[in-house]
């Protein structure tokens, strides 16, 4: 009969070998997980335990650098700068900007100190003033086409007066001032001229009425006159042009005139008449 000594040690050998193999199992599983941290390298694992801290190669860097928002390589600014928005990049861009509408002045314009001439043609309108002493007075050569304008017309029983020919500076800003004062900037801007502005400045602008017609001068209605319709269809051949024409008004910035007529000489006069276009439209074709 066995003692209860030896029966209680042959009892506790199954449960020691079962702690032994689940000890073993659980220092393998550390080393595992250990390895794992350490990209399972061996030396790495090794300094870690003991303390020392590998020195590490710098990482390869990529040869297709990944480049930051807002970061343009020197060697691609030129084909970047194609791409970004277009901005006006010197004064003249921004003036050119501030005027495409004829009918408004330019907030930073200045008068200049000499008139501006566009191949060889005056030009006088809100986006070109004139210096305030320029005053040449009227045109001999202008004032010679118009009598004889008047000379012909009177062959036909018309009889043409110009009743407004050149006003200097001073002048003009008494006109433009009163226009104000009696409609407003804004509708006094559609039909006069401010200082500085005017092409009757220039000495070549007439404008036209019929003589002892006076109701029907600076007035629309002259368009409709016989007088009015004579001036409309010979006024090219002495070298005028009906400088504000109907519908024109974001062109040459000013409401249509019936009576102003302007003189540019017969060639320039005949060219513009038999395209139909405004003064500004032909100097942009030049």
């Amino acid at each position: 009969m066995q003692s209860r000594y030896s029966m209680n040690k042959q009892n506790k050998k199954p449960y020691i070998k079962w702690i032994l193999m689940a000890g073993a199992l659980l220092i393998a599983a550390s080393i595992t997980v250990w390895l794992y941290l350490h990209d399972w390298n061996m030396e790495r694992s090794l300094a870690a335990l003991t303390g020392e801290i590998a020195e590490q190669p710098a990482p390869e860097q990529s040869e297709e650098v990944q480049e930051e928002d807002n970061i343009v390589p020197e060697e691609n600014a030129e084909d970047a700068e194609e791409n970004l928005p277009v901005t006006p990049g010197s004064e003249e861009e921004a003036l050119e900007e501030e005027t495409k509408d004829a009918t408004v002045y330019p907030e930073s314009i200045e008068l200049p100190e000499e008139p501006t001439y566009i191949n060889g043609i005056l030009i006088a309108n809100k986006q070109h003033p004139l210096p305030s002493d320029y005053a040449p007075g009227v045109d001999p050569e202008a004032k010679s086409a118009f009598d004889a304008l008047r000379a012909e017309a009177l062959e036909s029983g018309i009889d043409l007066t110009a009743f407004s020919v050149f006003r200097d500076f001073t002048r003009q800003k008494q006109l433009y001032e009163g226009y104000v004062a009696k409609d407003g900037e804004e509708k006094a801007d559609r039909y006069s001229a401010r200082p500085g502005f005017s092409e009757h400045q220039t000495g070549l602008a007439f404008d036209i009425g019929g003589t002892g017609q006076e109701q029907h001068w600076a007035k629309a209605s002259f368009g409709d006159t016989e007088a009015g319709k004579w001036v409309a269809e010979n006024a090219h051949r002495f070298g005028f042009i009906l400088r504000y024409p109907e519908g024109k008004e974001q062109v040459t910035g000013y409401m249509h005139e019936s009576w102003h007529f302007r003189y540019v000489g017969t060639q320039v006069a005949t060219e513009i008449f038999e395209a139909d276009i405004t003064l500004e439209e032909y100097l942009e074709a030049e």
